[in-house]
C-alpha cells in the first residue's frame, strides 16, 4: 500500500483546522508547571507490617540471607517521565475544555409580513390579456406567473396566501416556505369560493390574520377585477380597521382598459381603501403593467430583515481525557514492569549470596 503524500494536509490547511479549535478555559494552562514540582515531593510509601525480633543478627547468620534495605526508591526512567509529562499534558488541555466551531449558520429574521389577497370569482376567467406569444390568457393564469416573480424578490419575507370570491379563505399561513405558497396558489380554481366579491370580508379577514403576526411591518396586496358585492363589511370601513391595526394596503384593480360592463375592477374604490391604510392603488391592465407593479412595491416596500448568525461549538475534551488516561495506563504498566525488574534482581542477588 502506498502513501500518498497529495493527500496529506498541507501546513496552511493544517494552520486552519487549528484556527477554528477554541478554548473555553484557556487559563487552565497556568497549571502546566505544576508539573516541575513533582520531583521535588516525597516518593510513595507502602506500609508492610514487620516483626520485630532481639535476635535480628543471630536470625540473618543462620538463615544464611544478606539483610537489604527495607525502604527502596525505584528509578523512574526518562521514559517514565515522558510518560508522566505527557498525561499531565492531556489533562491540562481537556481543563482548558477545547471546542470545534462548526461553519456559522446564518438565519434570516424576517422584518415583513405579506399577505396576497387573490380574487378567485368568476370574472377571473375573463381572457384579455396576452401570453407571450399573443394567445389569449385568462386574468388569474397572468396573476400566477408574474406572482413568481415577486416571490423571487422576496425571499427574505414572510408571505401568506388569501383566497376570496363569495367568502374569504386563508389558504397559507405566513411562512418562508414560498414553495407551498406557489403550489396552493397554482391548485386555486376559479369559483372554489363563490361566485360574488366580498372585498371587504376579504380585508376584514386579512386584518384578523395579522394580528398573530409579530412582524413591525405588514403588508396586504390585493388583487381583484370586480366590485363589492355586499359584504358585510364595507371595504371602506375594512380599510380604516385595517389602518388602525397597522396593516398598510396595496390595491391592484387587474383587467383591460375596454373591459366589458360588469368585468371591470372599481377604481375609484380600490385607490380610496388604499389611501386609508397608506398604500397605493396601481392598475394592471396588461402583463408589462402588473410585472412593473410589482418592481414598483419594490421600490415602496423596501427589503428589510434582520441576519441572526450563529456557530455551532462541539467539545473536544474527551479526546485529551482519553490520551491521558492512555499514558497514565502506559506510565503504570511501566512502574509495574520496572518493580517486577527491581524485584527479580533483588532475589538473584538474595541467592548469590
Amino acid at each position: 500500500m502506498k502513501l500518498d503524500l497529495q493527500q496529506l494536509p498541507s501546513w496552511s490547511e493544517l494552520v486552519g483546522l487549528l484556527a477554528q479549535v477554541e478554548w473555553a478555559l484557556p487559563w487552565a494552562a497556568w497549571l502546566w508547571p505544576l508539573l516541575l514540582l513533582v520531583p521535588l515531593l516525597p516518593p510513595y510509601r507502602s506500609h508492610l507490617t514487620a516483626l520485630r525480633v532481639p535476635f535480628f543478627a543471630l536470625a540473618v547468620q543462620g538463615s544464611g540471607e544478606r539483610p537489604r534495605p527495607g525502604a527502596v526508591v525505584l528509578p523512574h526512567g526518562v521514559l517514565a517521565w515522558l510518560l508522566l509529562g505527557l498525561a499531565w499534558t492531556a489533562a491540562v488541555l481537556a481543563a482548558m475544555q477545547p471546542q470545534w466551531l462548526e461553519p456559522p449558520i446564518t438565519r434570516v429574521k424576517p422584518s415583513r409580513d405579506w399577505l396576497l389577497a387573490v380574487d378567485l370569482s368568476p370574472s377571473m376567467k375573463t381572457s384579455d390579456f396576452r401570453d407571450q406569444d399573443g394567445r389569449p390568457q385568462d386574468r388569474l393564469s397572468v396573476v400566477r406567473e408574474v406572482t413568481e416573480e415577486f416571490f423571487e424578490r422576496r425571499k427574505a419575507d414572510r408571505i401568506g396566501l388569501l383566497v376570496f370570491g363569495q367568502q374569504p379563505f386563508v389558504q397559507v399561513p405566513f411562512t418562508l416556505d414560498h414553495a407551498a405558497v406557489r403550489t396552493l396558489l397554482a391548485e386555486a380554481r376559479i369559483g372554489m369560493a363563490g361566485t360574488r366579491t366580498m372585498i371587504g370580508d376579504a380585508i376584514g379577514l386579512a386584518v384578523r390574520v395579522f394580528d398573530e403576526s409579530k412582524a413591525p411591518q405588514r403588508t396586504l396586496v390585493l388583487l381583484t377585477d370586480g366590485r363589492d358585492t355586499g359584504s358585510r363589511v364595507p371595504p371602506a370601513k375594512a380599510a380604516e380597521i385595517a389602518a388602525q391595526h397597522g396593516v398598510r394596503m396595496h390595491t391592484v384593480a387587474i383587467g383591460a382598459k375596454n373591459a366589458r360592463a360588469g368585468e371591470e375592477a372599481d377604481l375609484g374604490g380600490l385607490r380610496s381603501w388604499a389611501q386609508a391604510t397608506g398604500g397605493r392603488a396601481f392598475l394592471a391592465t396588461d402583463r408589462v403593467g402588473l410585472q412593473a407593479i410589482y418592481q414598483e412595491l419594490d421600490a415602496i416596500e423596501t427589503q428589510s430583515h434582520e441576519s441572526l448568525s450563529a456557530q455551532q461549538r462541539l467539545p473536544l475534551f474527551h479526546w485529551p481525557i482519553g490520551a491521558a488516561l492512555a499514558f497514565l495506563g502506559l506510565y503504570l504498566l511501566w512502574a509495574a514492569l520496572l518493580a517486577a525488574w527491581h524485584s527479580r534482581r533483588s532475589a538473584r542477588e538474595a541467592s548469590h549470596v
